[in-house]
């Protein structure tokens, strides 16, 4: 049974330190939150298939994915008076920025294949640039105390600044497809939005300035603010040459796959991250098309569904902010990681039998009923997984001897990054196989909104019971995280 430590002052991070780091996360999350609602124009705007569209998500993606763990790895190796971290986040914020704001600068009047090209060619570049940034972030994340508890409390901040993203990413739709839209709460009426933009083309372009703009403002904080634990390691030994660069990254990558506790931690985030954006991709259709179906109006139809997603998607992060970060991170700290991640991931399965409740045509807000337990899937999933791989990489210094925080990050988010391609190419071609299609508009088949739900809300519930089972079995305790650091401190005092 594990005993509860007390976390040193020594090893405690400064609020500063935490709160720049938490900026981080909103650069991560923000630049593939908006990109994800800004490629809407392609379809309801443009009019490009939507199989072109997950094409579009999934090709870049699997790109991106065999350029992470090389990324991990030179970070790992690189060695520069600022630190192994620093450089890289700071060359990534500066161009992903420019980069996004480029992709959606889509004018009418081209064919559905300039479209798709466009978009795919600067995707494929912003996504390899940005893991540039988001890779030795995460990676510096995992090395910024020593300490169990502390590793957990630093990632809910890193959870809890990501949330403001969330909370604006949602309102995006209506920004791209209303004119004119009543923002009501039963049968009054609060405000009523007014759309700057003359079409959803216009609207879009003006928002990738604006986002590209965000991404590199505040991802270059962390790259002044943010302390390296183990910044002015010695410099590794490899051979030269291109040869063996390319043999030590693949002997890395066996490496990381031969630790247990990593490969399940990996395979948990693969099936609850990637059910949930295979899942979410449906859920502006099934609002759309199912819950707001019945409007006299297209435009109409958008309106009050971009409202209530919007809502819906604002009190999910306030939810997941104020209410499932801290009471993850509590109970964490009394009954450690791995029966937290239990509880939070059984209450978020509950939040998506109540989500297939609250798809009501009659009262279309009984969705919100579903957000203070939806709040915890992917709000606990990364507080308490990424805090799992920091203990990992202890276990794999112990094991190895190399500290390999950014490998560790970079087949990481490799996996998940193959597994989002998979489910961006996975929706397009379960969204025609559903029945949907554009150009009826308000008349889809009930056939086809039935399928859309069930995939909205069935995914998710079957992927996060998989990954109870497998963190079931999850090795690292709170006792042995701190058997294993006194081993590691031992080693390193004799070293000297």
């Amino acid at each position: 049974m594990d005993h509860h430590h007390v976390t040193a002052p020594a090893d405690r991070i400064p609020f500063i330190q935490k709160a720049v780091y938490g900026i981080g996360s909103f650069v991560n999350q923000f630049a593939g939150a908006a990109a994800g609602q800004l490629i809407l124009v392609l379809n309801l705007g443009l009019g490009v298939n939507p199989a072109l569209v997950g094409a579009i998500g999934a090709f870049p993606r699997m790109l991106d994915a065999f350029s992470d763990p090389l990324i991990g790895y030179t970070s790992d190796q690189t060695r520069t008076r600022w630190g192994r971290r620093k450089p890289w986040i700071l060359f990534g914020a500066l161009f992903s920025g420019v980069l996004l704001a480029l992709m959606f600068q889509l004018h009418k009047g081209h064919g559905e294949m300039f479209y798709f090209w466009w978009v795919l060619g600067f995707q494929c570049l912003f996504v390899v640039v940005f893991a540039c940034y988001s890779i030795p972030w995460l990676a510096l994340g995992y090395e910024m105390t020593p300490d169990y508890h502390e590793r957990t409390r630093l990632q809910a901040y890193a959870s809890f600044f990501a949330q403001p993203v969330w909370m604006i990413a949602p309102w995006i739709p209506l920004l791209m497809t209303s004119k004119e839209a009543p923002l009501k709460l039963g049968n009054f009426t609060v405000m009523t939005f007014h759309s700057p933009f003359s079409d959803i083309t216009q609207a879009t372009r003006v928002i990738a300035i604006i986002v590209g703009v965000f991404i590199t403002v505040f991802g270059i904080l962390p790259a002044f603010f943010n302390k390296e634990l183990y910044g002015n390691l010695p410099r590794p030994e490899k051979g030269k040459g291109a040869v063996s660069v390319l043999k030590d990254l693949w002997g890395n990558c066996l490496t990381s796959f031969k630790c247990g506790p990593f490969v399940k931690l990996v395979t948990v985030t693969f099936l609850i991250f990637n059910g949930f954006m295979l899942a979410s991709s449906f859920t502006a259709y099934v609002v759309f098309f199912y819950v707001f179906g019945g409007q006299p109006t297209t435009d109409l139809m958008y309106q009050n569904g971009g409202i209530l997603l919007g809502v819906f998607g604002t009190l999910s992060s306030i939810c997941t902010a104020f209410f499932a970060i801290p009471l993850t991170t509590a109970i964490s700290t009394k009954l450690g990681k791995r029966k937290t991640f239990l509880i939070t991931m059984s209450l978020a399965i509950i939040g998506y039998v109540l989500k297939w409740v609250g798809y009501n045509t009659a009262h279309p807000y009984w969705l919100l009923i579903a957000a203070p337990f939806l709040a915890f899937h992917l709000g606990s999933l990364f507080t308490i997984v990424c805090s799992m791989i920091a203990d990992v990489c202890d276990l794999d210094e112990l094991q190895t001897g190399t500290r390999r925080e950014g490998m560790f990050s970079g087949i990481y988010w490799w996996i998940q990054k193959l597994g989002m391609a998979g489910a961006s190419l996975l929706s397009g071609i379960l969204l025609n196989t559903t029945g949907f299609k554009a150009e009826l508009g308000l008349h889809q088949a009930p056939s086809a909104l039935f399928w859309m739900r069930v995939v909205d809300v069935g995914v998710p519930i079957v992927t996060s019971l998989i990954a109870i089972y497998i963190i079931m079995t999850f090795e690292v305790s709170e006792d042995n995280a701190y058997d294993i650091r006194r081993q590691l401190e031992e080693r390193r005092a004799k070293a000297k």
